[in-house]
């Protein structure tokens, strides 16, 4: 088994009411931040029998036309090894 960890988050040049409000708070505490963004993680463990390339295949389509919104987020991910 290949397990994939996702992370989704909303293009910058897409508001995030989520992050404003966090990083509001954040703020009237006194942390020093600068901004704030929310996003999404998610854990895939892929089944076994597949190569490199069948992984990183099914994962892409998995990210672009299930767990994500590809029109306002974007994604990323990485393997663990």
């Amino acid at each position: 088994m290949s397990k994939a960890f996702v992370q989704v988050t909303l293009k910058r040049s897409i508001l995030d009411p989520q992050g404003s409000a966090v990083e509001k708070a954040l703020r009237q505490m006194d942390y020093p931040v600068e901004a704030v963004r929310v996003g999404k993680y998610m854990e895939v463990t892929l089944r076994d029998g597949l190569d490199r390339a069948e992984r990183e295949a099914a994962l892409e389509e998995i990210c672009r036309r299930v767990l994500s919104n590809p029109v306002i987020e974007e994604y990323t991910f990485s393997w663990e090894e």
